[in-house]
């Protein structure tokens, strides 16, 4: 985030801002927590200030929730980010002689057994 001007921002304020922008939808603060698997909302609140605050993204309050989205500032920020990361990260990775079939293929069994434990986290948690 430094290289887009931002270098206020800790790891979790910048995947808070990413998620809201992801897909142009908006989303409350525990849709963000579910999908991070952040559990305590108190640190996805103070991302979300923080991000207010710089006016990349925005709530609309309807009824007792709150609603985000990015501001065109915000989305803006993220395409910038996209592009640092995509010449520093994905150009680099591309160059290797790596099969990136095999790569998703691994990924993908390790985010299901990433919810296995969590699943057997939750079972163990009301024993």
């Amino acid at each position: 985030m430094t290289a887009v001007g931002y270098s206020d921002f800790n790891g979790l304020d910048i995947l808070v801002l990413h998620n809201v922008n992801h897909r142009s939808r908006e989303k409350r603060l525990v849709d963000v927590g579910f999908m991070l698997n952040v559990e305590d909302s108190h640190t996805i609140n103070y991302s979300m200030k923080k991000l207010v605050k710089a006016e990349l993204i925005e709530g609309t309050k309807r009824g007792k929730e709150m609603f985000y989205k990015t501001t065109a500032k915000g989305q803006k920020v993220c395409q910038e980010y996209r592009k640092i990361r995509e010449l520093c990260l994905v150009e680099t990775a591309s160059s290797t002689d790596r099969n990136f079939a095999e790569i998703s293929k691994s990924a993908t069994v390790l985010r299901g057994v990433s919810g296995l434990y969590d699943q057997a986290a939750r079972a163990a948690a009301s024993i």
